[in-house]
């Protein structure tokens, strides 16, 4: 189907443009009126090699889709048709994948699609959570409310990602100094040091062992050795990569790092409260438990925690509670297993879920700011350790020199 490049007027009398696909100039008008856009000018696009654009992401940020949300979830509320809201968030996105992909959604919605199958057909952009939950909101005639709960859904989670990254910025900023300076001291420093003492022993004279120990590495640091350990480091990290790709070895790293002293219960937190997070939104929107334990487990970013959701949802379609299998998994706090039995008792399971994951959202905040109290001193005293060595070793040999020296002159 031909792409037309096309000016009009709209109902306020401004002039719009753009492109649209269709079979000719009539039914592009066609098309357009339904937008209510008067068509003035069209010619059809021509057939040009494609080139690659660099620069150009594929990808949709997670805050762009919730600032999406929210205000498609406004347009929606004031009583915008569907298709002029995705008409008008497209144009105005910055991202031109996106804009390419809401584009797309539009032109399926005008030729009869429902917005939730029209947004399946774009998955890296919206995932399930996202085309099932609008679904729901489709069939209930609750668009504007379950796009207000994804787009708060969607900044939680974001919320929750930025802390973590937030976290991480300074003891990795601290390492990648601490590295740098010993690495700077190691190839650069070191070899000044060893020709200038070297001049100075006399016969049958050796430097003091630290001071060897030093320039022993500095030596294979400075050489191929340091190029050899870089390719190693690398090396592991993309065998490392591959072997989590693995079905086995992604089984093993996820245990592992549930099992990691410190690590592992700050992951395992963060896994729980993204959990309780997305399935009381689900449940909250009207989609079926199961399915709604089918799209939490999908988002669960860790093979341990999907498996014990699965079988919490295995579970369930038995006609078990809710409560007896997420007990059973063992993955689950206890307190979990507690307030979700009230919950489910009291026929607020989704309300119950929506206090766990705000409960635990904040139990992650204060163990990661509790992980950099013991983080920060320790990175300190390693490097204050790690360069006063250097430096203490690479002096011996001076305090020996001034010693004979003294002697000498006495």
């Amino acid at each position: 189907m031909p792409t037309f490049v096309f000016k009009g007027r709209n109902r306020l009398n401004e002039m719009v443009s753009g492109e649209r696909e269709a079979a000719s100039q009539d039914e592009l008008r066609a098309l357009l009126r339904r937008e209510q856009i008067v068509l003035t000018q069209a010619s059809e696009k021509g057939r040009e090699i494609s080139i690659p654009k660099l620069g150009r992401s594929k990808k949709v940020k997670a805050k762009e889709l919730a600032v999406f949300t929210r205000q498609f979830s406004v347009m929606i509320d004031a009583g915008l048709p569907l298709v002029q809201c995705l008409d008008i968030l497209a144009e105005q996105q910055q991202n031109a994948f996106f804009k390419d992909v809401l584009r797309q959604v539009r032109q399926n919605v005008e030729e009869g699609a429902t917005l939730h199958a029209a947004m399946e057909k774009h998955p890296k952009v919206f995932d399930g959570l996202y085309s099932h939950m609008v679904e729901a909101g489709e069939t209930g005639g609750v668009l504007d409310l379950i796009l207000q709960r994804l787009a708060t859904l969607i900044e939680k989670v974001v919320k929750l990602k930025r802390s973590i990254i937030s976290a991480s910025i300074y003891p990795a900023a601290v390492i990648f100094v601490a590295i740098a300076a010993v690495a700077i001291i190691m190839i650069v420093v070191i070899p000044q040091f060893e020709a200038i003492f070297i001049g100075l022993l006399g016969p049958g004279e050796v430097l003091p062992l630290p001071t060897r120990i030093v320039m022993g590495i500095s030596g294979f640091l400075a050489g191929w050795g340091g190029l050899a350990l870089l390719a190693a480091i690398i090396g592991t990290a993309i065998a490392v990569r591959a072997y989590y790709k693995t079905e086995k070895g992604r089984w093993q790293i996820d245990a592992l790092l549930l099992k990691l002293p410190i690590f592992g219960s700050i992951l395992r937190k963060i896994a729980v409260a993204r959990f309780s997070r997305i399935l009381s939104t689900l449940l909250s929107s009207g989609v079926p438990i199961l399915q709604s334990l089918d799209i939490t487990a999908k988002t669960a970013g860790n093979v341990i925690i999907e498996d014990a959701i699965l079988k919490i949802r295995t579970g369930v379609e038995r006609g078990e509670n809710f409560v007896e299998p997420l007990k059973a998994t063992d993955v689950f706090p206890h307190m979990v297993g507690q307030m979700v039995g009230v919950g489910e008792q009291t026929g607020a399971l989704d309300a119950m879920l929506g206090k766990i994951a705000d409960f635990y959202e904040d139990e992650v905040d204060t163990a990661i700011a509790d992980l950099l109290a013991m983080i920060e001193p320790a990175l300190i005293a390693f490097l204050g350790v790690t360069i006063g060595s250097i430096v203490i070793s690479m002096y011996l040999p001076l305090f020996t020199l001034i010693g004979k020296l003294a002697g000498g002159a006495k």
